[in-house]
């Protein structure tokens, strides 16, 4: 379950950062007000954090999600999201992505906007489509950067016990090592 879930956390965190600084590299009107906005799960306190989404995945009919699934036919009777294995722990991963992508994307964002503008000058001279122009100049600029990344969010990841702990106290199917030793430590005196 660690190396699942840090993994594909990891994983999906890089992927989301990349994206979210491809799209804000761009010059648009309220990019700055989107940069900031795009910050807020990184820089909002992890209990407040976990409030709302625990408040939207609620398994009573008033939660969020099952309110509107319910409404819209969906579903007839309201799911326990983080109360189902598998589920928890697909949760469990996307919240931690969610969570942490400003962090990979301010680092990928800030190199992007050093690469140098006369390589993507020269790859379209040379008839290089848009995505030609990521595969062969982007890409390549990028790879220190998002390695660097990656192995940050993966240690961080593999120790990360809040999260986890806070949304669904290790059980269901999300019990990593960091969970498993504070049980073993607080709860069994072991």
């Amino acid at each position: 379950t660690s190396i699942v879930y840090t993994f594909t956390a990891t994983t999906l965190t890089v992927l989301i950062g990349l994206v979210a600084s491809l799209v804000l590299n761009r010059p648009f009107r309220g990019r700055g007000l989107t940069r900031a906005v795009f910050l807020f799960p990184y820089v909002a306190p992890i209990v407040s954090v976990v409030f709302v989404w625990r408040w939207l995945l609620d398994p009573r009919p008033s939660g969020v999600l099952n309110d509107i699934l319910m409404g819209l036919g969906i579903i007839e009777l309201p799911l326990a999201y983080l109360s189902t294995r598998g589920l928890a722990l697909v949760l469990v991963i996307i919240f931690e992505a969610w969570r942490y992508f400003p962090f990979a994307m301010l680092m990928i964002l800030a190199r992007l906007q050093a690469v140098d503008r006369t390589l993507y000058e020269a790859a379209r001279v040379d008839g290089a489509s848009t995505w030609q122009q990521f595969l062969h100049v982007t890409l390549p600029e990028l790879r220190y950067v998002m390695g660097a990344i990656f192995l940050l969010r993966l240690m961080w990841t593999f120790n990360k016990f809040d999260d986890i702990f806070l949304l669904t106290g290790g059980g269901f199917g999300t019990n990593v090592l960091p969970v498993l030793t504070y049980q073993f430590s607080f709860n069994q005196f072991n």
